[in-house]
């Protein structure tokens, strides 16, 4: 049995054309035809990862990436197909979603903290390592809606580290932070591979992904390109993209 199964899983996006904002705009108009485009972000995907595997997932912006960690997270629920996930999955993905922006990082680590497993002494003993793993020391006491985007990911993958799990999703953590953070993370993958977890690691980072993935997948347009070596997976991404810039019409 595999850590995580997906079959033939499929999930489209209703796009409305117009927003009708105001009450009044349904009574003047009750009949008035609304029209709608449709986002197929996951067209028949199918893969399967196994236990202790780092699996990686590279693609274009919009290819489907990081809806696909949705769905295998059980954020977005597929439209068609299965998702299997045989072990216990970290929040990483949840936990940002979970943080109260009026509150101090603090004061979130503590919430977030207790609400994913660990006792409030447990949090209280790990504070100091979040903080720092985070590079968020100076920021403490300040609210979240102060902080970055980057800054928002960092701590939820600080907090979510310290959980215990089989299975951690992770979606362009490398992206949102200095070459210390980044060397934090590849010292924290290294730990989880001696401890046979499962990563499912999303990444336009091409470099991290042939030096950290067992296997890679590419997805275009929702659609699984392939499956296979990293090293051979990212050369064939590579290759795409520069037929797509190569026929790409001049501005």
């Amino acid at each position: 049995m595999a850590a995580i199964e997906v079959d033939r899983v499929s999930k489209t996006f209703v796009i409305p054309h117009e927003r009708q904002l105001r009450l009044k705009e349904y009574v003047v108009r009750p009949f008035r035809k609304r029209t709608f485009d449709y986002n197929r972000a996951l067209q028949d995907v199918s893969l399967e990862v196994e236990h202790g595997e780092f699996f990686g997932i590279i693609g274009s912006n919009g290819s489907g990436k990081s809806t696909l960690l949705k769905v295998l997270a059980g954020i977005y629920r597929a439209d068609r197909g299965t998702v299997r996930v045989n072990g216990v999955l970290s929040p990483f993905i949840e936990l940002g979603v979970g943080f109260n922006q009026e509150l101090s990082a603090r004061d979130n680590i503590e919430i977030n903290g207790t609400l994913i497993g660990l006792t409030r002494r447990q949090v209280g003993e790990r504070m100091e390592a979040i903080l720092d793993f985070a590079g968020l020391e100076r920021f403490v006491d300040q609210q979240l809606k102060n902080f970055s985007s980057g800054m928002l990911m960092r701590l939820a993958f600080a907090i979510a580290v310290q959980v215990p799990f089989e299975i951690l999703l992770v979606d362009e953590v490398l992206a949102v932070g200095d070459i210390a953070f980044q060397n934090k993370c590849f010292e924290t993958f290294a730990r989880m591979r001696d401890e046979g977890k499962t990563v499912v690691f999303v990444s336009h980072d091409l470099g991290a992904v042939r030096s950290v993935c067992d296997r890679v997948m590419l997805i275009d347009r929702g659609i699984c390109q392939g499956v296979g070596d990293p090293g051979w997976i990212v050369s064939e991404y590579e290759r795409l993209e520069q037929l797509s810039q190569a026929s790409a019409p001049v501005a």
